[in-house]
């Protein structure tokens, strides 16, 4: 019986551009846990830095905190899913939880009241930054409610300057 040796992998040379705005593109599972959140802004702070948006650092951790707040209440199930990508000068933020929409018309309103209630915050951050929010049903495999926020990079980073001024008077 001959011996069979595995194949040696080819090199691979690493890409030594560096990132920049239009490729990023990350999506994470989180725990339906109280450190989620904060789980969520430290990992988006480093990829807004690594692909040179320090300058919608302030809306941005904001409203990923929100969405993952909202996501982590909300789940019927052990995690959720958190999606961050950036095309056309918008950051596009997207939580998704397993939360089914509700059949009965007034268990959905219910539900959407406390869901709109639990996203006020993220709701005046895209209003300042010119952005939109939202949620729906998740129209993905499984089912369960999309939540979402788009934060144009322009309006985002006058929300981050002007926030800083108002901090030093």
């Amino acid at each position: 019986m001959p011996i069979s040796r595995c194949p040696v992998a080819p090199p691979h040379t690493a890409d030594p551009t560096a990132p920049t705005p239009e490729t990023l593109s990350y999506s994470l599972t989180l725990p339906a846990a109280l450190a989620s959140p904060s789980l969520a802004r430290a990992a988006t702070r480093e990829v807004l830095k690594t692909h040179n948006l320090h300058d919608m650092l302030d809306p941005a951790l904001q409203a990923v905190g929100e969405l993952t707040a909202t996501a982590a209440q909300f789940t019927e199930t052990p995690t959720f899913y958190l999606s961050l990508r950036y095309r056309a000068a918008t950051l596009r933020l997207i939580a998704y939880d397993s939360h089914p929409r509700h059949t009965q018309p007034h268990l959905a309103t219910a539900c959407d009241t406390r869901r709109r209630a639990a996203l006020r915050v993220l709701a005046c951050v895209c209003r300042a930054c010119d952005g939109t929010w939202g949620f729906g049903e998740a129209p993905e495999p499984g089912g369960g409610t999309r939540m979402w926020a788009t934060l144009p990079r322009a309006g985002a980073t006058a929300y981050g300057r002007d926030r800083h001024t108002e901090l030093k008077r």
